[in-house]
């Protein structure tokens, strides 16, 4: 009748403050196409149905965070769920330009989703481009979806041929809340099975940290150097005050293909162009805002997937790690900085020291929700990065929503205390796609950085 949070996902909800909302985002465009009614507005009633007709497929998209008497939040059926509460319509005003959409995409980022309801929102967007296209907006909390093991609301209602008919939702029937002794009960008996549970792994933990190339020392190795970094602080920049809770949204693209010839070319992989790209583009943006790049240090925190040695779904170092990638923005030379860079992620990689961070993840989840709160607080402000930048690979073939053809993502990633801007790169059928969050107070100039993106990959692009 119900499901603990992960401690990974416990502290997504800890993190949260009316300044740091934890929702991971996105917004695209669609060919309005056979969604198009006579009247030339969008059929969201059918769009709202299919979404609830496939919802059955990730049943936490109709669960609430409730309480054990402990504290300790868990997952439970929402017993007044309305798909309509979730599936929104709005329109732009004409002409629905680009500029619009970013406008409401700001608007609708800076609201934090409300933790009496299922944790997402996805907002549909009519009149997009005087109504030749129709956009979605979508937010999802960071404690529904870890990136990694569970299935995300797009996966699951985009499909890569077009659909006309689907079968309708079948009736919702929530399960019975959980009562206060059986959620009591639960959590004394998830206390003493702990103390076992680790008796059971212990052998396995002690024969890996023999191993000398084993994931508990690249673990440790990891988590040094993270400790070392956190000790040496990075530059303070223009870009690391104190947020509000306020967000500008803005975006570039750029061809995948340039990207790959620039690795052919240049060497090192896609993700080493767009980690070389952000340095140019962080070189020109504080050139501009009057900072001079020499001797400013300035880091990134890389989200990658990673995997232990042994391959087990439970061992040390599966799912999500981070690597701590300094950026050589004083660097003048783009073909220098993109080498910088390729050698600090190619000796990341030997090291595994991805683990550090991962290890660091397991063991602070073992902290009680309101020591976790503090701490986060406090690790927040003295952040060992300037700035969050993940990569996604997406699939290279056309999605469709419905008959509707998706012409674009751009990705949203949180942003806290200090990190006033936050880069995704998404990678869709032939083009990235750099969805760029920032503050308002901060960085209101975010569509001049997205120049500056354009800018850096050109030159990356030109000497390809």
């Amino acid at each position: 009748m119900h499901d603990r949070l992960s401690r990974l996902d416990r502290s997504f909800l800890a993190y949260e403050t009316p300044s740091t909302h934890m929702h991971i985002a996105g917004a695209s465009t669609f060919e309005a196409g056979g969604l198009r009614r006579p009247d030339g507005a969008i059929d969201v009633p059918r769009i709202r149905d299919y979404v609830a007709s496939r919802l059955g497929r990730i049943p936490r998209y109709r669960q609430v965070v409730s309480r054990t008497p402990l504290g300790v939040p868990v997952w439970v059926d929402d017993p007044h769920f309305q798909i309509e509460y979730h599936v929104r319509h709005t329109s732009l005003p004409p002409p629905g330009d680009e500029r619009q959409m970013k406008a409401l995409c700001g608007r609708v980022f800076s609201q934090a989703l409300d933790r009496a309801r299922p944790l997402w929102e996805l907002w549909v967007v009519d009149r997009v481009a005087g109504g030749e296209r129709f956009g979605v907006i979508h937010k999802v909390h960071h404690a529904m979806v870890d990136g990694v093991r569970s299935v995300d609301l797009l996966e699951t209602i985009l499909t890569p041929e077009p659909i006309t008919d689907f079968e309708p939702a079948p009736r919702w029937a929530a399960k019975p809340a959980p009562s206060t002794l059986r959620l009591a009960l639960d959590e004394v008996g998830q206390l003493a099975r702990k103390p076992i549970d680790l008796a059971r792994r212990a052998p396995a933990l002690v024969a890996d940290a023999r191993l000398p190339d084993g994931d508990i020392r690249a673990a440790l190795r990891g988590l040094g150097s993270l400790a070392s970094k956190t000790l040496r602080r990075p530059s303070e920049t223009p870009l690391n005050k104190r947020i509000g809770p306020h967000r500008r949204f803005d975006w570039t693209a750029t061809r995948l293909d340039d990207a790959q010839a620039v690795r052919r070319s240049l060497g090192g992989s896609v993700n080493d162009v767009v980690l070389a790209t952000v340095a140019g583009a962080v070189r020109r943006f504080l050139e501009r805002r009057g900072v001079s790049p020499s001797g400013v240090t300035f880091r990134v925190m890389a989200p990658v997937s990673i995997a232990g040695r042994s391959g087990r779904p439970d061992a040390l170092g599966n799912h999500v790690g981070a690597w701590m990638v300094p950026l050589p923005i004083a660097e003048g030379d783009a073909r220098a900085r993109l080498a910088f860079i390729q050698r600090t992620t190619r000796r990341f990689k030997e090291d595994r020291s991805a683990l550090g961070v991962r290890l660091f993840a397991e063991l602070t989840g073992w902290t009680p929700a309101a020591l976790l709160s503090l701490g986060a607080r406090i690790s927040w402000r003295n952040l060992p990065f300037n700035m969050v930048v993940t990569n996604v690979p997406g699939p290279q073939q056309p999605l469709h929503l419905l008959s509707a053809r998706m012409l674009d993502y751009y990705g949203l990633v949180p942003l806290t205390d200090y990190l006033g801007l936050g880069v995704v790169v998404f990678s869709y059928a032939g083009t990235l796609y750099w969805g760029l969050n920032a503050d308002w107070d901060v960085v209101p100039d975010v569509d001049l950085f997205a120049r500056d993106v354009e800018g850096s990959f050109a030159e990356l692009r030109d000497l390809a």
